[in-house]
């Protein structure tokens, strides 16, 4: 990947919003090779999407839960399964097919830890074939960044 190409992805990364003015200013280009270089980028699926970062808390979900989840078999047609369920719960932020002795991570965001125990008890556990669940309440985030960039 080009040094050019790189500093662009740093750049939205930081700021999506960003015009392709500033952006190509930026970097020290004009805006035609800049827009050229971002629609190739896009293209080739290295940007995925552009998005808002959302704080949880302001939209009151502040309690987040890390759960793994082991299930009784790990066949095609089980884990299928419970990927679908998965899909269908809003409280489920990030979900993980895991290697090691757990077969999903997830990370689930609540109102509070009533409305996680409400998760657990009335949908997680209700899945066919999850064997156990282990769940992590973290302290505080430490990192967070959007993607790894090179």
């Amino acid at each position: 990947m080009h040094d050019k190409d790189i500093a662009i992805l740093r750049k939205l990364a930081a700021d999506g919003r960003m015009s392709l003015n500033d952006l190509s200013e930026a970097i020290g280009l004009s805006p035609t090779p800049t827009a050229r270089r971002v629609r190739h980028l896009e293209t080739s699926g290295v940007i995925t999407g552009y998005n808002a970062r959302l704080d949880e808390t302001a939209l009151g979900f502040p309690v987040s839960v890390f759960v793994s989840v082991r299930l009784d078999k790990q066949v095609d047609e089980a884990l299928a399964e419970f990927e679908e369920a998965i899909k269908r719960f809003p409280e489920v932020v990030d979900c993980w097919l895991m290697t090691g002795n757990r077969d999903y991570l997830m990370r689930v965001a609540t109102r509070d830890l009533a409305d996680f125990e409400r998760f657990l008890t009335q949908r997680l556990t209700r899945i066919k074939g999850v064997a156990a669940i282990e769940s992590s309440i973290p302290l505080r985030r430490v990192k967070a960044m959007p993607a790894r960039i090179p």
